[in-house]
């Protein structure tokens, strides 16, 4: 097989040395959606006034349902789970009682949400009394508890996958501040020390809970009766966390949103300094567009997605080549062979590490020097130990002395130069703003940089211009646009919003042509008789 000198240094998605490709596998995250479906949630939040009435339990299933929405429509590669508790009925697959694993046809527990569950989960408030019921799982004179085989059940969904290659979470829906109040004295502390128990189980095997409390209009959800020791939550934690207990239920969606996208860890870096001197940092993924899935080719029988296998045939016998292809280069009256562990070794121009090169004014980095969304570094003593206090002692000098680091970074596939640029902490009454750490701004090539091009008519006419007028009045409209609390991630990528309703489209034109022909088969053969 001869060998595409285009093809030898060509980038390579699929490289698990590539940036790109370890970002895109160390984003999968595992949530299981912990919602309280006892009587209390379906009690009406707003009984009067101009606005509709709704209740707790309706806004969990919105807000989970506008989640898989956005999570189906940006192509991720999340797997999710709902599961209820506080239930008359009871499925899991440990069969205990008062928790109800919702799920659909041709899908497993935890797995990617599919077009049929968002459609089963929009509308299970109709069918849910009659085939799921609620009842309380924690009343007196029962030593059953609801909570803890909840928890128990999210744990036993999320043994799937490594915690360290995925983020594995459990979000509770709750607007219960104490799921033990109605038992007393002995049995209630020892149902509190179990159920606590369980959520430091789930903790050291990598598991976050999150609690999203739903507070009622007259009264804020307490925190610290009950969920404050099963958080984790001392001191300053605890105090800002009650500001977000009493917020509006109109933000849920929007607060359950921004904790969706949350930020991960893509891969660790070795920072080699000088004279044999390295720290270990871990890198995070800000900002990034969202882009297109690949197609996926399916079975037309079963409808399950066709793994590819490719063989290699001879040419002049037509029989199957055993064994790894060779790959040959002709030079001269030779052909040089070369083998795949050898191609791999002249595509490694780096190992992969972050060696620093030097230091800059700040002033010297320019705005368009950005290549592409920059990467947000910081220390790790995991595998290094002192990697934080060396860091902490280079990101001081660097703000002090207003300076960057011009370090050389890259995988086999793609070297280049960075910038590293300090950031300090910023804090505010409610809490950190911004976290200190450097920022990895990827710097370009010299050809990368190209100068800007006029159009001109014609020779003999002179470009238009704005006149004063016109550009006061561009600047005071500029100024005028103001997103109030904006944020990046409340926003999907555009363009695949817009080929999503383009599909849409498609199969609603489809449709209707389709009842059009059978109208006129209809017709056509009554017409005939």
């Amino acid at each position: 097989m001869e060998i595409d000198p285009d093809d030898l240094f060509r980038d390579d998605e699929d490289d698990p040395d590539n940036e790109l490709f370890q970002e895109r596998e160390s984003t999968k995250e595992f949530v299981v959606y912990l919602v309280d479906a006892s009587p209390k949630m379906f009690t009406t939040t707003c009984p009067a006034g101009d606005r509709k009435d709704d209740t707790h339990f309706h806004v969990a299933v919105s807000c989970i349902a506008q989640s898989l929405k956005t999570q189906i429509i940006n192509n991720s590669y999340d797997e999710v789970a709902i599961c209820f508790f506080n239930t008359r009925e009871k499925k899991n697959l440990q069969d205990l009682n008062g928790v109800y694993v919702f799920n659909v046809a041709d899908r497993e527990y935890l797995d990617r949400p599919t077009a049929r569950l968002i459609k089963e989960i929009d509308n299970i408030e109709e069918s849910f009394m009659s085939k799921i019921g609620s009842q309380y799982g924690i009343v007196s004179g029962s030593r059953e508890n609801s909570l803890y085989n909840a928890l128990w059940v999210a744990q036993a969904l999320l043994r799937k996958g490594s915690a360290k290659t995925a983020d594995k979470r459990v979000l509770l829906f709750t607007n219960e501040d104490d799921p033990f109040g109605s038992i007393k004295g002995v049995i209630k502390t020892d149902m509190m020390r179990t159920t606590l128990q369980r959520t430091r189980d789930a903790q050291d095997l990598g598991i976050s809970i999150e609690l999203l409390p739903l507070s009622w209009p007259d009264s804020d959800f307490n925190v610290s009766t009950f969920y404050s020791d099963l958080l984790g939550l001392k001191g300053d934690d605890l105090a800002r966390f009650m500001p977000a207990a009493g917020e509006k239920l109109e933000d849920m969606k929007d607060q359950l949103r921004k904790r969706m996208f949350k930020k991960r860890l893509v891969r660790k870096i070795t920072f080699s300094i000088a004279n044999g001197l390295s720290i270990q940092l871990s890198s995070y993924a800000l900002i990034r567009p969202t882009l297109p899935g690949a197609i996926t080719w399916l079975d037309s029988v079963t409808n399950r997605p066709l793994k590819t296998e490719r063989s290699f045939i001879c040419a002049d016998t037509g029989a199957l080549v055993q064994g790894s292809a060779k790959r040959f280069q002709p030079y001269k009256t030779e052909n040089i062979k070369f083998s795949v562990e050898e191609l791999s070794e002249i595509k490694r121009f780096s190992t992969g590490h972050l060696r620093l090169l030097g230091f800059k004014p700040l002033n010297c980095l320019k705005e368009f020097h950005n290549l592409r969304p920059s990467t947000f570094v910081f220390p790790t003593d995991e595998e290094l130990i002192g990697s934080t206090c060396i860091f902490i002692a280079l990101h001081r000098s660097m703000l002090r002395l207003k300076r960057f680091a011009v370090a050389f970074y890259g995988s086999s596939s793609r070297p280049q130069l960075v910038a590293l640029v300090a950031q300090d902490e910023i804090i505010s009454a409610g809490g950190q703003v911004e976290p200190p750490g450097m920022h990895m701004i990827y710097l370009p090539y010299s050809e990368d940089i190209r100068n800007t091009e006029e159009l001109h008519t014609g020779s003999n006419v002179a470009p238009p211009h704005a006149n004063d007028d016109q550009t006061r009045n561009a600047a005071a409209l500029i100024k005028r646009f103001d997103l109030k609390d904006f944020s990046v991630f409340q926003f999907a990528n555009p363009g695949i919003s817009f080929c999503k309703s383009f599909i849409e489209s498609i199969l609603s034109i489809f449709k209707l042509s389709f009842v059009c022909i059978l109208f006129v088969l209809v017709a056509y053969r009554i017409l005939g008789h």
